[in-house]
């Protein structure tokens, strides 16, 4: 079976927080709170945005401690039925 032939999406969000005290913070919900609600200012922008062949989404989801299973892909890229 050849390598799966859907498109995988990679977009890379820089938020920038600005406060008082050194910013600490677990997940993103964190984030979101401090700064639409809490005492920080914060922007966001999207600062990179490509397109994926099923190999390199992964090798993506590898980094990130997760597997292809995520997206019913084996190893090698090939959709898992």
């Amino acid at each position: 079976m050849a390598q799966s032939k859907r498109k995988f999406y990679q977009t890379k969000i820089v938020t920038t927080v600005l406060s008082e005290e050194p910013f600490e913070w677990d997940n993103l919900n964190d984030v979101a709170y401090a700064i639409s609600r809490g005492d920080c200012s914060g922007h966001t922008k999207e600062c990179d945005h490509k397109v994926l062949t099923a190999k390199q989404v992964v090798k993506a989801l590898q980094a990130q401690g997760s597997e292809p299973g995520f997206f019913q892909l084996d190893d090698d890229g090939k959709d898992v039925e």
